[in-house]
């Protein structure tokens, strides 16, 4: 087993899961904001921002494993950096990059490195997660560059979006009147894997 996999056996056992909080931190890679393609029948999307600073909830679990942490991801242009705190408010992991180098420093001082996201998810957990979809899907848009299909809300944003494998459904959005309204809270899931946002907060 590898060795940030077996970190997150320890952590359970010491209240809090690091291994597995650095892969759902990994799933809050960066990815640069581009032009968002449309597709025919699809009703007005928001545009993406190309930066932006939003808190929340994670609630995870991969197979028989499941993890709550906070975050606070601050994404700009290519440049991403990531905080993950305990439910008590205790730094579990920071991870920062941007497109051609990552970085994962984990609560007890140990560091990761890799080329991109998915390689350090593959490193860390045998698997790559989908970090070039998430800065696209936490605001409510499909990325750019690969088939995807939607369902739209009675109130006219998306409901359900499904690319790269994941299907994304988004139960709430903010009040703010379209086109500034954004995800509130949403539901990843995969094969084994299950990802929750709640999004407290949107800068």
């Amino acid at each position: 087993m590898h060795w940030l996999c077996e970190a997150a056996r320890q952590w359970l056992v010491r209240s809090a899961a690091i291994g597995q909080a650095l892969a759902v931190a990994a799933l809050l890679g960066s990815c640069a904001p581009v032009a968002l393609e449309r597709t025919s029948g699809l009703g007005p999307l928001p545009a993406p921002q190309g930066a932006f600073d939003v808190a929340g909830r994670l609630s995870a679990r991969y197979g028989g494993d499941a993890l709550t942490v906070n975050f606070r991801w601050r994404h700009a242009s290519q440049r991403d950096e990531l905080e993950l705190a305990s439910p008590l408010g205790q730094t579990v992991a920071l991870l920062t990059g941007d497109a051609s180098n990552v970085r994962l420093q984990a609560a007890d001082g140990r560091v990761l490195t890799a080329s991109d996201w998915s390689a350090l998810t593959a490193q860390g957990l045998g698997w790559p997660l989908p970090v070039d979809g998430l800065a696209f899907w936490i605001q409510g848009v499909p990325r750019p560059g690969s088939a995807f299909s939607t369902e739209m809300g009675d109130d006219g944003r998306v409901a359900l979006l499904r690319q790269d494998g994941w299907t994304v459904v988004y139960h709430a959005y903010t009040q703010a009147a379209a086109p500034d309204s954004r995800p509130s809270r949403m539901t990843l899931s995969y094969p084994d894997a299950e990802l929750r946002i709640a999004v407290d907060s949107w800068q």
